[in-house]
């Protein structure tokens, strides 16, 4: 008896634990991701500040990036750039960028993507940008208020299972629910910036 009432209370618990996961918008990555799958810009470091020209306060150019050794099976990419730390200021995670229908043959985005909604990239061919915070396709840089300190902007790689063929405008939430259980492997890379 007491082995059966235990192990109701532990199913109840993992059930409470996914419905708030998913509420968050939470995605789990399978335990069996390559952990050498690896995210980096030559423009900062990881925890390191992000140029000033990546930034409202500069030009608002999105910083190079390049990955390295994804997880076997990969068919295409999705990247998202979040701001956890404007919450307290708006009461969300502002979103700052969303691209997905990344071809698996990328291995680096340029520095300064064209904020539209299809961008050709270097071999010809092509990924999508969805709609962020700012209501717009294209990577929109860290403009935090000033006096609120230094924000930390996550940006995100996730490594997919499908082919390209996502379609046009998907905000971040929209993406995840079309990525869900496709997802093989991620990568994060953390820049900050405060604006005085």
């Amino acid at each position: 008896m007491k082995k059966t009432i235990t192990c109701i209370a532990v199913s109840c618990i993992s059930t409470v634990y996914i419905s708030c996961s998913q509420q968050q918008g939470a995605i789990e990555v399978p335990r069996a991701a390559n952990s050498a799958f690896s995210l980096t810009s030559t423009a900062f470091t990881d925890n390191g500040v992000i140029p000033k020209e990546c930034t409202c306060a500069g030009r608002n150019i999105s910083p190079p990036l390049q990955w390295t050794d994804p997880p076997a099976g990969t068919k295409s990419y999705a990247l998202v750039m979040e701001d956890p730390d404007a919450k307290p200021v708006v009461g969300y995670t502002w979103i700052h960028w969303v691209a997905y229908n990344i071809p698996p043959t990328s291995g680096v985005l340029k520095r300064g993507i064209p904020k539209t909604a299809k961008v050709i990239l270097q071999g010809g061919s092509a990924m999508t940008q969805g709609i962020t915070s700012f209501k717009s396709p294209g990577y929109g840089g860290p403009c935090p208020p000033e006096g609120t300190g230094t924000h930390h902007y996550h940006f995100t790689l996730y490594a997919l299972n499908i082919q390209p063929g996502l379609p046009d405008g998907l905000t971040k939430r929209m993406l995840f629910g079309a990525i869900k259980g496709k997802i093989i492997g991620k990568a994060t890379l953390t820049g900050t910036f405060e604006k005085k």
